[in-house]
C-alpha cells in the first residue's frame, strides 16, 4: 500500500510530532511519500527515515496560505504522478485539500482532524468528501459532528506516546545547570505554542498568586509564536511585560523551541499545561509516559486523557483561582508524587503506547484502500 501524506508547514508541533511517531512504526508493506515544505526542521526530521519527501508547498512565495482551489491545482499533478493508493491530509486544513481533490478526481482520500475551531459549510463540505476523518478525540469529534460533519466518516483514533523514548529517568541536573537554578529549586515545565488557546497569561496569573508561598518554583516555558498576527504578536509582549510587572521575571524561563523535550520532562519536577483549548494534548501523553505529575485543564480531550485516574490534576479552563490552588497543591505532595507518576506511566503505556496507536491508524487507511 503507498499512502501519500499532506503536510502544510515546515516547523514542528502536536500534528507533525504525531505523524512521526506513527512513521516510525511503519509496516514493512507500506510506501510512504510525504508531501511537505522543502526547508525546515519537518523537512530535517523526515530525512532521517526510510520515506519520500517531495518538496511541496502550500503557501504563495509571499508565505500566505493559497485559496483550496488553488492549492488543489497544484497538488493535483503531483497526485497523477505520484498514483498513492491513499492520501492523508495531517490536518484539518490540508483536509479541506484532500476533499476537493476526490471530488475533482476519484483519489481516494483520509485526513486528520487536530483542531477544534468554527468551520464553514464550505468547509465542511470539502471535509465530507474525503472517504474517513480522523479525530485525535471524541471532545473533537463531537465538535465537528454539531457543525455538520458527516458522523459515518469521523472516526477516533488517539495519537500516541513512544513509551520507550519517554519514560521515567533519574534527571541529572542539567536544566537546573542551564538556567543557574539552586539544586533545591522545584521546575514547573509548560510546553506549546505561544498563543492564547495555550492559556499561558493564565498560569502567570496563578504564578503571582503563588509567590510568596512557592518561592521556589520555576515556571520553563517551551516553545515558540508562529502566528504573525498583529493580535498574536501582541499577545507574546503582554505576557513578558505581565511576568515583569509581578516581580516574576526571574522565575519565568522561555527557552523556545528544543528537541530535547525526553531529557527536560525528566528534569522537572511537573508539567502544567492550562490550555484554552486542547484536542487531545500530545504534551500531556509524553508526560504522563515520563512519569511527571500533572495539572492540566479539562479542556477538549484532555479529560478523555485524565479523567478517572490519579495520573494528574485537572482544572477548569481559563481559571487562575484552580490554577493557584492546583499549584500549591502538587509541589507540597512530594511524599505522594510516586503515586501520580506511578498512574500517568501505567495510563500511558496501557492506553496510548504508540505501537498501538499507529497500529489503528495503518488498519484504517488499509481499509479504505480496499
Amino acid at each position: 500500500m503507498h499512502v501519500a501524506i499532506l503536510c502544510e508547514y515546515g516547523s514542528i508541533n502536536g500534528g507533525e510530532n504525531s505523524l512521526l511517531a506513527v512513521l516510525d512504526h511503519c509496516p514493512d508493506d507500506v510506501q510512504i511519500t510525504v508531501l511537505a515544505p522543502a526547508e525546515g526542521r519537518f523537512a530535517e526530521a523526515l530525512a532521517t527515515r526510510a520515506l519520500t519527501h517531495v518538496p511541496f508547498s502550500l503557501h504563495d512565495e509571499n508565505g500566505h496560505r493559497l485559496p483550496p482551489f488553488e492549492a488543489t491545482n497544484r497538488l493535483m499533478p503531483v497526485i497523477e504522478w505520484l498514483k498513492p493508493d491513499l492520501l492523508h491530509g495531517n490536518s484539518l486544513s490540508t483536509g479541506r485539500i484532500t476533499g476537493l481533490l476526490s471530488q475533482q478526481t476519484g483519489q481516494l482520500c483520509t485526513s486528520h482532524l487536530r483542531d477544534i475551531i468554527g468551520l464553514s459549510k464550505t468547509a465542511i463540505h470539502h471535509l465530507n468528501s474525503n472517504r474517513k476523518l480522523v479525530a485525535v478525540s471524541r471532545a473533537t469529534r463531537d465538535f465537528h459532528i454539531q457543525q455538520g460533519l458527516d458522523p459515518d466518516r469521523v472516526e477516533v483514533l488517539y495519537n500516541g506516546v513512544d513509551c520507550e523514548r519517554f519514560q521515567p529517568r533519574p534527571g541529572d541536573g542539567r536544566l537546573r545547570r542551564e538556567l543557574s537554578l539552586p539544586d533545591d529549586a522545584l521546575i514547573a515545565l509548560t510546553i506549546g505554542q505561544i498563543g492564547i488557546r495555550k492559556g499561558l497569561d493564565v498560569l502567570i496569573e496563578a504564578a503571582a498568586l503563588n509567590e510568596q508561598r512557592l518561592s521556589q518554583l520555576h515556571y520553563v516555558i517551551v516553545g515558540e509564536r508562529y502566528s504573525s498576527k498583529p493580535e498574536s504578536i501582541a499577545y507574546e509582549q503582554r505576557l513578558h511585560d505581565r511576568v515583569k510587572e509581578c516581580g516574576l521575571a526571574n522565575r519565568f524561563h522561555w527557552l523556545g523551541y528544543r528537541d530535547d523535550i525526553p531529557e527536560l520532562l525528566n528534569e522537572c519536577d511537573l508539567l502544567i499545561h492550562p490550555a484554552r483549548q486542547e484536542p487531545l494534548g500530545r504534551v500531556i501523553l509524553e508526560a504522563a509516559a515520563s512519569g511527571v505529575s500533572l495539572i492540566a485543564t479539562t479542556a477538549g480531550g484532555t479529560k478523555e486523557i485524565l479523567a478517572h485516574t490519579l495520573a494528574g490534576i485537572l482544572v477548569s479552563p481559563g481559571s487562575v483561582e484552580h490554577l493557584a490552588v492546583a499549584l500549591k497543591y502538587l509541589p507540597d505532595r512530594s511524599g505522594s508524587r510516586s503515586t501520580f507518576e506511578q498512574e500517568a506511566r501505567k495510563l500511558a503505556c496501557e492506553r496510548f503506547d504508540i505501537r498501538d496507536r499507529a497500529a489503528d491508524l495503518f488498519t484504517l487507511w488499509r481499509s479504505v484502500a480496499s
